[in-house]
């Protein structure tokens, strides 16, 4: 039998978490407590527990707490994780069970003693908007990590806001009056990569006709976002890992050496820790990044934060026409409010927005109907806005953009936000399915 790892609770007139701690222990071995919701545990140091054992993956199987119990997790790890005798890929664990990594034993104990998770009464933080749980708990790490430059990594499905809380740390810190600069590891050609990051000489290859500042120069006394970053091609990953231990960085072709003057955020909505042991993202880049590990939840676990997301959205869209948006959000009548909360959101906050502006595109002001994905919608003349008076190819164009949208993002967020899956099952390139989706956005 589980027990639940957190429960709500309500101080003042917010309603926060609290965690109950829990025990890993092997035969005669010291105990390890913790209090996290997040615990990774393997062979290597920057593990929360490190196991010295020849047989256990570097980062072997992680716990997370929630609601409902202690959720163990295997990281695609070589030997497995087994609870009492069993192997599992995920599974809840009882108290007092044992679970073997390679030759390690640990007894698992739920403790009696809880703490609270450390949360703000803030109902937004700088560009990000919701005052759910997850999220004032994500505003007191981003206010605890923002005044600091230690290296943030942001973890996440696609479309949650990883850029979002990216700008909130440069906001709030004190690099705010420098640059922010954007590598988009998945956006540039792999053969052009190198030059994008650390910039070439004229002549430092066929083509280079004049000098080239890369990304990470432009960034001193910035900020440099990584964007994707799980999909940094291996061969290159030693070189940003040397760049941003020793700090500083050599042109293509170039003799001398650069300074520099940066602070690091990647974000990835792949699984690093899981990356890792099948050997496509070096290890000791990893634990660079993850100095301070955040993750942005789905929207569909912070529903309650949907009815302030739509409004932010709804006043974006008017831009700043405070009597135009109020006239808007009237229009959204109770049954509309439901299928906005109802709804899955595979493609999270983006495909909200998306949902949003279309409709405000298209809808009668005075009674918005927000037509969803997956929905059932009836294909006559008046839901596909067929007019008589305007061009056959005008309209198909219309139709074809609308079709080529959604089964795009519907193809990505399947696929957990990955390109790579995603094109395939599509019987596309990667390139050319991240130029399609890209005139979208």
């Amino acid at each position: 039998m589980t027990t639940p790892a957190t429960r709500t609770l309500m101080v003042g007139d917010k309603p926060c978490r609290r965690i109950r701690r829990y025990r890993l222990q092997s035969k005669g071995g010291t105990p390890h407590d913790f209090q996290a919701q997040l615990v990774r545990v393997g062979s290597r140091p920057g593990n929360d527990l490190v196991l010295e054992d020849a047989a256990v993956s570097r980062i072997h199987f992680e716990i997370h707490a929630d609601e409902i119990g202690y959720r163990i997790r295997d990281l695609d790890s070589l030997n497995g994780t087994w609870v009492d005798g069993y192997r599992v890929v995920e599974a809840y664990l009882p108290s007092g069970c044992i679970v073997r990594a390679g030759g390690s034993e640990l007894r698992f104990s739920v403790l009696e003693d809880e703490v609270d998770i450390p949360a703000t009464s803030s109902d937004g933080y700088g560009p990000l908007v919701g005052s759910s749980i997850p999220m004032r708990e994500l505003y007191a790490v981003i206010d605890r990590a923002a005044p600091t430059d230690v290296t943030v990594l942001i973890e996440g499905e696609t479309g949650t806001g990883k850029e979002l809380v990216a700008r909130a740390l440069h906001e709030q810190s004190s690099r705010a009056g420098g640059p922010f600069v954007v590598l988009d590891c998945g956006a540039v050609p792999a053969s052009l990569l190198e030059s994008e990051i650390f910039g070439h000489e004229r002549g430092a290859f066929t083509g280079a006709h004049a000098r080239r500042i890369g990304l990470l120069e432009e960034a001193s006394r910035g900020t440099l976002f990584i964007d994707e970053v799980g999909e940094l091609p291996i061969e290159l990953q030693p070189k940003l890992l040397r760049a941003l231990e020793q700090r500083e960085i050599r042109r293509l072709g170039a003799r001398d050496t650069l300074a520099l003057d940066i602070r690091v955020v990647a974000a990835t909505n792949r699984d690093l820790a899981v990356e890792v042991n099948r050997g496509a993202f070096r290890e000791d880049l990893f634990y660079r990044l993850a100095v301070v590990q955040v993750t942005l939840p789905a929207l569909r676990d912070r529903r309650e934060d949907i009815v302030a997301l739509t409004e932010h959205f709804v006043r974006k869209a008017c831009k700043g026409d405070r009597k135009r948006a109020a006239q808007m959000l009237s229009g959204i009548d109770e049954e509309n409010w439901n299928r906005l909360q109802a709804h899955p959101w595979p493609g999270n906050v983006r495909q909200l927005r998306n949902v949003i502006e279309r409709t405000l595109a298209l809808s009668d002001p005075q009674a918005l109907a927000f037509e969803l994905p997956g929905s059932e919608t009836r294909l006559d003349a008046t839901e596909l806005g067929v007019d008589l008076d305007r061009p056959f190819s005008e309209q198909k164009a219309e139709v074809m953009a609308r079709f080529e949208r959604e089964y795009l993002e519907g193809q990505l967020a399947r696929h957990g936000g990955n390109f790579s899956r995603a094109a395939a099952a599509a019987g596309l390139d990667r390139m050319y399915f991240k130029r399609l989706l890209k005139k979208y956005r």
